[in-house]
């Protein structure tokens, strides 16, 4: 098993969200803190990005062959250039609604994207993440193809458009974790962890059944280690015990498998480990505080309140 697909696998709660623009100086768009991860690219022209309205000090370039993610959470501005007055999405749409008719040397051509995350898990690899995050490519990288697919998919609409956006969008998140986690001091330490393959072994046995009756020195087979030796190892790459961690990832699967409702308590308490729903209710309580069921519509209305009007951002 793939640690990192299972991750992404498993976060996923919907299609991608994408759009192609070209505007004509002035031009700036506010995108909302909301959106949990967005993706800028520029396919012809230049932009500016920045967070702060009245003070756009901390500005990033947004040029044609690099792809810039921005984690939600703060508003963040996109605009011809740092400080420029920015209108909300619909607004927007309808302000350059004919730009894209225009052969104007100065208009900018760009690409923006919204990936939506669901769960503990999703939220887990958001926040691995730093707030920006930009890919370069250069000549003959791979990632230069996916940006002039987007680019080609968006600007001729076609059956099946919606599939390979959120494909493509994929592949660039995939991309930036994979640059990001292999030299950030943040990256999650079960990646990290993978570069061990002693600890790599025990981590995809855990991942691919979390409801076998696993213990250490079963784990420390799989390993092919001495128990002693396993334990050890394990703790200090993970900062826990192999019990601690496979206790954390059986009630991240359950929380997400509360969440989405699609399971009774007797199906969820087999899947992760447990051998009845009563023993499965007294774990999670002990976990979280409260019984699954309470747990379950508590995270319901609150996902309800949550709710987005629509899935475009402009």
């Amino acid at each position: 098993m793939d640690l990192l697909r299972d991750h992404l696998a498993r976060a996923r709660a919907g299609g991608a969200v994408f759009a192609r623009t070209v505007a004509e100086p002035p031009w700036g768009l506010r995108l909302a803190g909301t959106i949990q991860l967005s993706v800028h690219t520029v396919v012809r022209g230049r932009g500016w990005l920045w967070f702060d309205a009245d003070d756009p000090g901390r500005t990033v370039e947004l040029v044609p062959g690099e792809v810039t993610l921005v984690r939600g959470g703060t508003d963040h501005y996109i605009g011809h250039e740092p400080g420029t007055d920015c209108l909300e999405p619909e607004e927007f749409r309808a302000r350059h609604a004919g730009d894209g008719e225009s052969d104007t040397p100065g208009a900018t051509v760009f690409l923006c994207g919204a990936y939506r995350f669901s769960g503990d898990i999703g939220n887990g690899l958001l926040n691995a993440l730093p707030q920006v995050l930009t890919l370069q490519a250069a000549v003959g990288d791979p990632l230069r193809d996916v940006i002039a697919l987007l680019s080609h998919e968006l600007a001729n609409p076609e059956p099946g458009q919606s599939t390979v956006l959120d494909r493509l969008l994929d592949v660039l998140l995939v991309l930036a974790i994979r640059s990001d986690f292999r030299r950030s001091p943040n990256a999650p330490r079960w990646y990290r962890a993978l570069t061990d393959p002693r600890l790599s072994a025990a981590l995809q046995a855990m991942h691919e059944d979390a409801g076998h009756p696993w213990s250490v020195p079963e784990l420390a087979a799989v390993s092919g280690l001495s128990r002693a030796a396993f334990a050890r190892t394990f703790h200090e790459a993970l900062g826990q015990t192999p019990m601690q961690y496979l206790t954390d990832w059986r009630m991240a699967l359950a929380r997400d498998r509360l969440r989405t409702g699609e399971l009774g308590m007797a199906s969820i308490a087999r899947s992760v480990g447990y051998s009845s729903p009563y023993a499965f209710a007294a774990a999670f309580r002990r976990h979280h505080g409260e019984p699954p069921g309470a747990w379950r519509q508590r995270e319901s209305m609150r996902d309800r309140e949550l709710q987005p009007s629509g899935r475009h951002i402009h």
